[in-house]
């Protein structure tokens, strides 16, 4: 009778160890992902970023290329923001909204607009989600 007692024990343990191996294995993976998600979305930021510089040098030729591109990079920050419970990426796409938002005041003014703080801001997002 020892025996089964012995085998239900190590059972037991076992199921044990599972149940809180499991919920720690999921939380990684959902880190990962969130991870991967987030560098993901800061490669996407980066060509945004780099198309808003073309439009915006190029606006003679294509002027609704700023503002598609605008629209881009706000989608990208949007989705971001939504995903983020990371308070120094919050804070970075908090800085890069603002920045942004005055690249679109600039544009709406017809004026060109100083895009050194935008890809400054972008490079932030990009360090918090890679680093």
């Amino acid at each position: 009778m020892q025996q089964p007692l012995s085998i239900n024990r190590t059972t037991a343990l076992a199921v044990a160890a599972l149940a809180l191996v499991l919920p720690l294995s999921a939380v990684s993976c959902s880190a990962a992902e969130k991870a991967l998600s987030c560098a993901n979305t800061a490669v996407q930021i980066t060509t945004h970023v780099t198309e808003l510089g073309e439009a915006v040098n190029n606006v003679d030729q294509d002027p609704n290329a700023t503002g598609q591109a605008l629209q881009n990079l706000k989608g990208d920050l949007d989705k971001l923001g939504r995903n983020s419970g990371d308070a120094d990426l919050s804070k970075a796409v908090t800085d890069l909204q603002g920045q942004v938002d005055n690249v679109q005041k600039a544009v709406d003014a017809h004026q060109a607009p100083d895009l050194g703080p935008l890809v400054s801001a972008a490079g932030r997002v990009s360090k918090v989600c890679t680093g």
